[in-house]
């Protein structure tokens, strides 16, 4: 006789069995289903952050791209002009006054002045900081679910970062390396995620490919955003153009600067020590013979012709443009144009003649001020210009805006949004700050120092530049200079400073008061101890 009982406690048991593996099942089913989510999740996310890339050019004149409109018609730059068609062209962007400020501000958010710890010690560039009290955005981008990869030139800094900051890097650590810090084309001892190596090639091609490769998807994590600076040598001095390049534009002739002989009397005393030309035999300008040592940091030799160096200059920045050709189709090609914020910029500029100047640092757009140009068609306009200018400081608050990355440190950058996202507007107020303290930042800017060797960077000593508007005001800080001011709409080459004359006294004082705000705003231990300028 069956026991009903038993029967019914095993059917009991067999139905508690399948509850508990459907219950199992769901379990499984719904972990699956979560995960799959959360992939979803990650993707998604990856998507909706922007990717970042940064495109920087090392000593370039904005009269070397076309879309500025400054420079001679045979002067062409096809692809970083498609670019500005395609995004924000900044009518004026002031980063840096040399390579290296120019950089920690980048790497930093904060003006040269308030660099923590940064310090040239030891054979020039070597330079070192304490990457505790001076860390670099980079390491937040990373912290928060970016990947990280720099290429090319690093001047910053004997250590370069990685991996604290970078996941992926191959650069030129010109700091580390002071005896190959002169090779700017060819044969330089790259560093390839920390370990050396003796390249050859040409940098600005060697850079591109590397870029292309990451771009490719090679060397990062594809279920993460990215964060790509491409740091060009070009078109710095010992300024050489690719093989395939040279001679491409003999026989071209540039406009000659109205003030590239001089005088200039109503500017400060030490542009006598930076004038470069001189007319030649045929009353041609050529470059002067300057009192110096030769060596492979040098642009070019004296005696050589103006239009010849300005051909050469325009010879080294082809291989340029046709890498942020190639960096843009390989956006275009891999499908991640729409979601990639694409930045072109330099360091700074580099006089070309104007006002006697071949080199950089002056606080004068000739020499310093960089182009900029903003682009991601899906989410900014178009084929804009603004005319409002910025530092390097704003450039990395919008970075870090766009992206979604919060920096738990003090920066000096303004939020610019307004200004790329409604590029033409004129409800803009807020007055653009840059400082030059030559080889000294951070606590060593706290006095202004009489000595010249600490106070001068390529004959060029220690200034504030103020853009507020249409006007720059430039405070020289050397006891007695004159202070200068110039109506960039009305007077765009600065041939006329207004601070010499009587009916801008009012304005002066406006602009002088806005700049020592600002220098008090960005914590400038200079600021109360400044020398005092020329009143007449």
């Amino acid at each position: 006789m069956i026991d009903c009982f038993a029967f019914g406690n095993a059917r009991a048991s067999v139905h508690r069995r399948r509850q508990r593996m459907v219950a199992a099942g769901v379990t499984w089913i719904c972990i699956a289903v979560l995960h799959f989510a959360a992939q979803r999740s990650v993707a998604a996310e990856s998507q909706q952050r922007p990717n970042i890339l940064l495109i920087y050019a090392d000593d370039q004149s904005y009269k070397t791209i076309s879309c500025y409109q400054s420079n001679p018609p045979w002067v062409q730059t096809p692809n970083i002009d498609a670019l500005a068609r395609r995004g924000v062209r900044f009518h004026r962007a002031y980063l840096g006054a040399w390579c290296m400020p120019s950089r920690a501000s980048m790497l930093t958010g904060r003006l040269q002045h308030a660099v923590p710890t940064m310090r040239m010690e030891g054979t020039y560039p070597a330079s070192t900081y304490d990457p505790e009290r001076c860390r670099f955005v980079a390491e937040e981008f990373r912290r928060q679910g970016y990947h990280t990869a720099q290429i090319g030139k690093w001047h910053t800094g004997t250590d370069t970062g990685y991996p604290r900051a970078w996941d992926y890097q191959i650069v030129w650590n010109r700091p580390g390396h002071p005896e190959n810090a002169g090779n700017y084309y060819y044969d330089q001892i790259l560093t390839f995620n920390g370990q050396d190596r003796l390249t050859p090639g040409y940098s600005t091609d060697n850079y591109t490919q590397w870029a292309v490769e990451y771009l490719e998807g090679q060397h990062r994590d594809s279920d993460k955003p990215w964060f790509l600076w491409v740091c060009y040598g070009a078109i710095h001095g010992p300024t050489t153009p690719a093989e395939r390049h040279r001679g491409s534009l003999a026989g071209k002739q540039p406009p000659i600067p109205a003030d590239i002989f001089g005088p200039w009397p109503d500017k400060p005393a030490y542009l006598e020590r930076t004038a470069a030309w001189i007319p030649g035999p045929d009353g041609h300008p050529a470059l002067r013979r300057k009192n110096v040592p030769r060596s492979n940091f040098n642009v070019n030799d004296a005696g050589k012709r103006y239009d010849d160096w300005i051909q050469q200059v325009n010879e080294c920045n082809m291989a340029l443009d046709e890498g942020v050709g190639q960096l843009i189709e390989t956006l275009r090609r891999t499908g991640q144009l729409d979601n990639t914020l694409i930045i072109y910029t330099a360091d700074q500029g580099y006089g070309l003649g104007e006002h006697g100047f071949n080199q950089k640092v002056a606080p004068y757009d000739a020499t310093v001020a960089s182009p900029l140009i903003i682009s991601q068609p899906t989410r900014l306009p178009s084929g804009k210009v603004c005319r409002h200018a910025v530092n390097a400081p704003d450039l990395v608050d919008f970075i870090c805006r766009w992206a979604g990355v919060e920096i738990p440190w003090k920066m000096d950058g303004r939020d610019i949004r307004p200004l790329v996202q409604s590029p033409e507007t004129a409800q803009w107020n807020l007055p653009m700050l840059m400082t030059h303290t030559a080889r000294s930042y951070g606590e060593d800017t706290a006095q202004v120092p009489q000595d010249d060797r600490l106070t001068i960077v390529g004959n060029v000593p220690w200034y504030a530049l103020l853009r507020s508007g249409q006007y720059k005001y430039i405070r020289n800080l050397v006891p007695g200079e004159v202070e200068e001011l110039y109506d960039l709409d009305s007077d765009p080459e600065e041939l006329r400073n207004l601070a010499l004359e009587a009916e801008y006294k009012s304005l002066l004082a406006q602009l002088r008061d806005q700049a020592i705000a600002e220098l008090r705003r960005t914590d400038a231990g200079f600021v109360d101890n400044l020398p005092p300028a020329r009143t007449e």
